[in-house]
């Protein structure tokens, strides 16, 4: 059983795929095989993402504008803090669109990767930001000082719907696109500020008192950074190649185990290509086994069915020599 080790596989654009991590390594007598879905296309949100900036931006603008003339610091800064969700939404927007690009002699998986970019970076500004507003409300809670009354209220309440609406627009993916996710999390935490914005204006208005504010806000603080901290996790895991959640590395490995002839599996990998799509590699032992193309597109199509991979590369070893990368991998 031979296979030139310099086979590339191809898809539908002609576009060449690499199996990454056995660059520049030559096992003779080994096979690989490379399983791709190709229709495997995330949901496009472009146009949610081209109304929620339009939106949010002329927003932040009208916010800007009643808090200057209205001498409010408080939506001066929460226009501050929206600008940079408009800043947000678009670093996902452009990301989303990068994720599409061909693959390249240079980027061999293509500018995938920069959606888990995208939503790790939106995980830390939307950290950053939640934490400006605490540090704020601290102060506030020092040194109480009035509220910008009804005006306030009035632009908090537009708020609650801009940011509502964008959220809506994003909830269909957030479950399945992480970059997704980190958008509509922006969204639906702005939402949330403002919401806590009205309904402790009314209270202040009847009880007159201020401490309300930024009490108020020190808990919308709490749930957005509790929220967001998972947010978080996920993207930097992946930035670190991590597992994808929901993907059952040992429910893998023990299928890859259980094929026809197998009698070891190793270097097994298992990574995030973006915030959609999952890659594997992994080394079969077959001793005495032909080349079994049939089989191997079965796998294929079995690990993309059952554990959502969507791109897998498998070398099968006859086992007569030792692999150099039998140890490479956690078992």
């Amino acid at each position: 059983m031979s296979h030139d080790h310099d086979h590339d596989d191809h898809d539908h654009h002609g576009h060449p795929h690499h199996d990454r991590g056995h660059e520049g390594h030559d096992h003779g007598g080994h096979s690989h095989a490379h399983g791709h879905h190709h229709h495997h296309t995330p949901t496009d949100f472009g146009r949610a993402f081209a109304i929620g900036i339009a939106l949010n931006g002329a927003y932040v603008i009208g916010e800007a504008a009643y808090g200057f003339f209205g001498n409010s610091l408080a939506l001066l800064a929460d226009a501050g803090h929206n600008a940079g969700d408009v800043v947000s939404l678009g670093l996902a927007w452009l990301a989303a669109v990068l994720a599409r690009k061909a693959p390249s002699r240079r980027y061999t998986y293509g500018l995938r990767s920069s959606s888990i970019l995208a939503a790790l970076a939106n995980a830390v500004l939307l950290a950053v930001i939640t934490g400006g507003i605490a540090w704020e409300a601290v102060l506030r809670l020092m040194h109480p000082e009035p509220s910008a009354g009804a005006t306030m209220m009035a632009v908090a309440a537009v708020g609650i719907a801009i940011n509502g609406v964008t959220a809506l627009m994003f909830a269909s993916g957030r479950d399945s696109d992480l970059n997704v996710k980190s958008a509509f999390q922006h969204m639906a935490s702005d939402a949330l500020v403002a919401l806590g914005v009205v309904v402790t204006g009314a209270a202040i208005y009847f009880t007159h008192w201020l401490w309300l504010d930024p009490a108020v806000s020190l808990v919308i603080s709490a749930v957005i950074v509790w929220g967001t901290w998972s947010l978080l996790r996920e993207a930097l895991a992946l930035a670190l190649a991590g597992v994808p959640p929901g993907v059952d590395q040992g429910g893998v490995a023990d299928y890859l185990a259980g094929l026809p002839g197998v009698i070891e599996v190793h270097d097994l990998h298992i990574w995030g290509m973006s915030t959609t799509e999952t890659a594997l590699t992994a080394h079969l032992v077959r001793p005495g086994a032909a080349l079994d193309d049939g089989l191997l597109a079965e796998v294929c199509a079995e690990l993309r069915r059952r554990f959502s991979i969507h791109h897998a590369t498998l070398q099968v070893e006859c086992g007569e020599a030792p692999c150099e990368l039998a140890d490479h991998a956690a078992a």
